[in-house]
């Protein structure tokens, strides 16, 4: 059952500035963003490449830190957290797909997704369990004791959304997910995605400018030179009305509360 929490405040931006040295001056990423998210939003930051997307998100899952400006998530202002406590933040409550995938070359796909899970509480069954229900999700089930060098980009990919949704997170953070997919599996994917967040109420925001994606946001915030273009919430009434048959990405049903179990 979806979380009934769509209306609270998850993430809180204010005046958000971020700088980046080079050499003796600097060049401005973020130029005084102000946004909040709802739990339960599927979001996207849209803009054409160097508009600040990639940084925004970094900041928000506490992988970077702002310049000026506040970012609180999950009721914690991040740019006050130690090392400890921001790892603790994104360990229990936040899962990330990058677009270059991020996977360990000498752990197994099995053993890539189920890392995330070695840093909760919980038993080896319990872990077992979510991962081979994360890797049904992405059709890659029967690639568990393959390594990323024996797989396809695309494959590689959905490695890195199977260990993103492991944990079951509330808050997930994509950068670019449909880059090395082709459109079916895109559409796999995405549909996969929109189910977990009306059904089990996770919050998505992704970084893009693929129009796969942006076909199933409920919020286009548009991003040029730093600032805020526009911020739109859209009607979205997409469905998936015919979900892949056991065996295709996002083929297997979706997990229930004893799947995950959440610190």
């Amino acid at each position: 059952m979806k979380r009934t929490m769509e209306n609270q405040k998850l993430i809180d931006i204010r005046n958000l500035v971020k700088r980046f040295p080079i050499g003796d001056g600097s060049f401005t990423a973020l130029r005084g963003i102000t946004l909040a998210f709802a739990e339960g939003e599927f979001a996207g930051l849209v803009g054409p490449s160097g508009s600040g997307k990639t940084t925004l998100l970094n900041i928000i899952g506490s992988l970077d830190t702002p310049s000026e400006g506040s970012v609180t998530v999950l009721g914690r202002e991040v740019t006050h957290l130690s090392h400890r406590e921001a790892a603790a933040l994104r360990n229990h409550h936040i899962g990330f797909i990058f677009q270059t995938y991020n996977l360990l070359p000498v752990f197994t796909v099995y053993d890539n997704v189920e890392f995330p899970l070695l840093l909760q509480k919980g038993g080896a069954a319990g872990r077992k369990k979510a991962v081979m229900k994360a890797l049904e999700w992405v059709g890659l089930a029967d690639k568990a004791q393959s390594r990323p060098a024996q797989l396809s980009g695309g494959e590689c990919q959905r490695v890195s959304i199977a260990r993103a949704m492991v944990k079951r997170p509330q808050l997930v953070l994509a950068d670019e997910p449909s880059a090395n997919l082709d459109a079916d599996n895109s559409h796999h994917i995405l549909r996969t995605m929109k189910r977990l967040n009306r059904e089990l109420g996770t919050t998505f925001i992704f970084a893009t400018h693929d129009e796969k994606v942006m076909h199933y946001l409920d919020r286009i915030i548009g991003l040029e030179d730093g600032r805020v273009a526009r911020d739109e919430r859209i009607e979205n009434t997409t469905e998936d009305d015919h979900p892949p048959a056991s065996g295709e990405i996002g083929g297997s049903e979706l997990p229930g509360e004893e799947d995950f179990a959440r610190p």
